[in-house]
């Protein structure tokens, strides 16, 4: 065999391995994003997932949060802009609106003008160990993201954590300029209680071992916290929901109905209240 040949052929099956180690370890991917402005990534192919319609509701019919809404919404009009912006933690209660926000604030700003393109990505918990491929992926276009993972948190032995912390701040690559993340939990620092307790008993060092994972929420430029509401803010979400929706109810009625409702779940929220609109929809023959 001549040497050219030989050559040639080491130098193919180079580019084989090297083809192949990059796909294996998550090396870039590239990708021509389309007319979506809403995606699913998949982290085990590697690619974006266009989502055609968004299930979101409009930002006006969020009520109770109206901190939190307006803090969220400012930081996310100056990401759009191109300017600085901080990650955000959306963490409380259930059924407040955490990830109702993120998607009603992502939409109100794509029907405004004045902004760069924004597109939102959502990333399952799940695939947070591919989060550095989406990343490089994502870094080069014009479009500016907003990589979203809802229901965030970690339980014992989970390793997913690291890809996040690396990205949010600090490593070699960092978060691109270009890309925010926002996450919702019902934990503030992303682990239960029970898990932070023991690692303090069991570690060899307890403030090193809690400190690691704990300060994954400290990335966080934005902890904005949502509580459960009390029985007049409850009240305001079922009859801005009723009056949005078109639903024909006397009052008192209503406000009977509404706090039947919240006691047969035992709580009150934005969740409980829409569940509540969509029973008394179905008995006026409407759809929500």
């Amino acid at each position: 065999m001549k040497t050219k040949d030989y050559l040639g052929r080491i130098a193919s099956a180079l580019e084989n391995i090297a083809e192949a180690l990059e796909t294996s370890t998550g090396g870039p991917v590239s990708f021509e994003l389309g007319e979506a402005e809403a995606y699913h990534w998949q982290g085990e192919s590697g690619t974006l997932l266009p989502v055609p319609k968004v299930s979101r509701v409009p930002l006006e019919m969020l009520r109770g949060i109206e901190h939190v809404r307006d803090v969220l919404l400012k930081n996310t009009e100056q990401f759009a802009r191109g300017h600085g912006a901080n990650n955000a933690l959306l963490w409380g209660a259930r059924g407040m609106g955490k990830s109702s926000l993120v998607k009603a604030i992502h939409a109100d700003i794509g029907e405004r003008e004045g902004f760069e393109r924004l597109v939102l990505i959502e990333i399952a918990r799940e695939d947070l160990d591919s989060l550095p491929q989406l990343m490089r992926a994502i870094s080069s276009n014009s479009a500016r993201f907003i990589v979203f993972c809802d229901d965030l948190s970690f339980d014992s032995g989970e390793t997913s954590y690291k890809s996040l912390k690396t990205i949010l701040d600090g490593g070699l690559e960092g978060r691109p300029d270009n890309v925010l993340f926002y996450a919702t939990s019902n934990r503030r620092h992303l682990m239960p209680r029970d898990m932070i307790e023991n690692e303090r008993s069991t570690a060899i060092n307890p403030s090193e071992a809690v400190e690691e994972k704990v300060s994954l929420s400290d990335r966080f430029g934005l902890w904005l916290g949502f509580h459960n509401s009390d029985q007049d803010t409850y009240l305001s979400m079922v009859r801005g929901y009723a009056h949005y929706y078109g639903l024909v109810l006397d009052d008192e009625a209503l406000r009977a109905r509404a706090i039947e409702w919240a006691a047969t779940r035992g709580s009150r929220s934005g969740r409980v209240a829409i569940q509540l609109i969509r029973s008394l929809a179905g008995e006026q023959g409407k759809v929500v």
